[in-house]
């Protein structure tokens, strides 16, 4: 947002509200002989507010004593507008008692000026006036730049996050002869599932950053573990089984909600439904909500992919197997919520399909 800081007195929009027009001519004389030359000049006070809503006003001069609509009247329209730059409001009055003038101060009046008018006085007011509100002004549009930049800069903050945590997952991927994309569907298909099940718009997007993480533990399984083609062997499969908790304590430590959840799905993405899983053997709601959901998506795409030591898995044999373990490995609710979801899942599946040359 650029900023004016070019004031010219004969670019102030001023508007005379009164309803004797001798007045108003009056003070038009004065004002356009010192330059003023957007002056609105307003007989019927009921016509102030659509004056006022048609273009952004510096100044407003203001009869009290008026018929229909006096100036407290015009006061009170104009506060409940709520304009965080309303234009300072100076009284016009031939009143001089003491509280008289503490009521058009108290209803919103900056400034006032006696009748009949002094001319030097007017005019200093008027300039006074009109200064400070250029210096509100100049304060209000500083404000919206400064917070349009920070908002600039959290949105490539939150942008290098995810590329970041996308990152992180593909490294652990990698070493387990993963794909890149594979953290792409299996953040898509999570970030899918929580809307479906009713989570927050932010929910849902830290779901998507978070996910991508659920196995960046494997990144201290030795290689001859990781990958091995075979089989493993029992205390070889006990060591594999500790990158979820490994992948846990990487990620703990940081208060930030990312952090947190990112933690909490690496730590939980294998517990099964019926406390068969690992690593605490968990069972039920006992498990994290975020890592039942993680475990569905990620198992479902890790079926439906081809990997150097198996087949791909047609979407139909996968969707058996989830359905044949509702209820033992997967939350049998959230079963029924992918299955209904299941063509967004393949448009998602689709959407970050792997190149041909690496399948």
């Amino acid at each position: 947002m650029k900023i004016n800081t070019a004031y010219k007195k004969e670019s102030a929009r001023i508007l005379i509200v009164d309803d004797e027009p001798v007045n108003l001519k009056l003070l038009d004389k004065m004002l356009s002989a010192q330059g003023y030359r957007n002056l609105v000049l307003i007989q019927d006070p009921r016509q102030v507010m659509d004056v006022y809503m048609q273009q952004c006003t510096d100044l407003i001069l203001l009869d009290i004593n008026m018929p229909h609509l006096d100036g407290f009247g015009v006061m009170e329209q104009l506060k409940s507008l709520d304009d965080p730059l309303l234009p300072p409001v100076v009284v016009l009055t031939a009143q001089h008692g003491q509280d008289f003038l503490l009521r058009a101060l108290n209803a919103g009046a900056r400034d006032f000026i006696t009748k009949p008018f002094d001319r030097n006085e007017l005019l200093a007011r008027v300039r006074n006036m009109l200064d400070a509100h250029l210096a509100h002004r100049l304060v209000y549009d500083q404000k919206d730049m400064l917070d349009e930049m920070v908002q600039v800069r959290t949105d490539e903050l939150r942008r290098t996050r995810l590329q970041v945590v996308q990152r992180l997952g593909r490294a652990a991927e990698y070493r387990d002869n993963e794909t890149g994309n594979h953290i792409l569907r299996m953040s898509h298909i999570s970030a899918l599932l929580a809307k479906s099940i009713g989570w927050s718009k932010a929910d849902c997007e830290l779901m998507l950053h978070a996910s991508p993480m659920h196995d960046i533990g494997k990144i201290g399984i030795p290689d001859h573990i990781l990958l091995k083609p075979g089989k493993f062997e029992p205390e070889e499969w006990e060591i594999m089984k500790t990158h979820s908790v490994i992948g846990a304590n990487i990620l703990e430590g940081d208060d930030s909600d990312l952090m947190r959840c990112a933690s909490e799905i690496a730590l939980t993405h294998h517990e099964k439904w019926d406390g068969s899983g690992y690593p605490y053997g968990l069972s039920g709601e006992a498990i994290p909500l975020s890592g039942r959901i993680a475990a569905l998506a990620d198992v479902f795409d890790a079926l439906t992919s081809e990997r150097p030591y198996k087949k791909a898995w047609t979407v139909e044999a996968a969707i058996d197997l989830i359905k044949e373990n509702r209820g033992t490995h997967f939350d049998p609710d959230l079963v029924v919520v992918f299955l209904k979801q299941l063509p967004e899942i393949l448009k998602i599946r689709n959407r970050f399909s792997e190149p041909e040359d690496e399948v």
